[in-house]
């Protein structure tokens, strides 16, 4: 009943106070920037919240954000090297999915920790330079291990997508 509350009374609007054009510039910069330095490919993702529905048949953030990671076309990238980081901020969660190029030279934990500090500066009220650290972060663990190699297509929008 108290997660079911949470969703219910998030103001839809509260995500895009969070995350204004302004700040979504700032993040858009962070990713365009991260990704000159780097093969991957990442897209960030912010929910408020979700409809009662989803919440009433007991969705995880886990499913939701592999069902954006998904829907988001995370996993289409050419090296599979496609990165999600996704906020849903009635719940305060986050969530990292990397595809499986990247999978198998990161270990899990390092998203945890990447998680970890981005929900501490979130909950600071650090939404715009919580996030563009958390993709400079990403960035360099992305430099380390696909590193840029020339010229390259940018297969996912850099421009964070802010839902409800």
């Amino acid at each position: 009943m108290k997660r079911l509350l949470q969703h219910l009374i998030h103001i839809p609007l509260l995500a895009h106070r969070a995350f204004p054009a302004a700040t979504c510039e700032q993040i858009r910069q962070a990713v365009a920037a991260g990704e000159a330095r780097h093969r991957g490919e990442i897209r960030f993702v912010v929910e408020g919240s979700w409809p009662p529905g989803d919440v009433l048949a007991g969705k995880t953030t886990s499913q939701r954000a592999l069902e954006v990671f998904g829907l988001s076309r995370v996993w289409d990238t050419e090296e599979n090297t496609g990165v999600l980081i996704y906020a849903l901020l009635c719940e305060r969660q986050v969530q990292v999915l990397a595809d499986r190029g990247i999978n198998a030279r990161v270990p899990p934990a390092t998203w945890d920790v990447l998680c970890q500090q981005l929900l501490k500066d979130y909950a600071a009220g650090a939404f715009e330079s919580g996030t563009v650290k958390a993709i400079t972060t990403l960035s360099d663990i992305l430099a380390e291990h696909f590193p840029a190699t020339g010229e390259r297509s940018n297969e996912l929008p850099d421009e964070p997508l802010v839902l409800n």
